[in-house]
């Protein structure tokens, strides 16, 4: 797995600092997450890499970026290919996000 130590995102906080050990939802919609889709990949990342195994992260995007199929699937699959883990869609949210909720096996 990737830590992407290599991205500067300036003072943007990030998603979480530490290991969920139940499942959790990390919030990828605020304003910060409307302009920069590599924002939203990298933190999403990284909070599939802060939850243990047996839990789940619902990731909940910015509605800005459209489906989540059209840029996260892609990063999951290159981040995380042969990992014990799946995702699936969830739902679209009133506000316009989406939601896909990564299982950690």
């Amino acid at each position: 797995m990737s830590t992407h130590d290599d991205h500067d995102h300036g003072d943007v906080q990030p998603v979480t600092d530490r290991v969920h050990d139940t499942s959790w939802s990390a919030n990828l919609e605020k304003p910060e997450h409307a302009s920069d889709r590599d924002l939203v990949r990298r933190q999403a990342v990284d909070a599939i890499e802060h939850t243990a195994g047996g839990n789940h992260v619902n990731l909940v995007t910015h509605g800005d970026h459209g489906h989540p199929s059209e840029y996260l699937y892609p990063t999951l699959e290159e981040e995380f290919d042969g990992s014990d883990l799946d995702w699936e869609y969830i739902e679209q949210c009133g506000c316009g996000g989406h939601v896909v909720r990564v299982h950690v096996h």
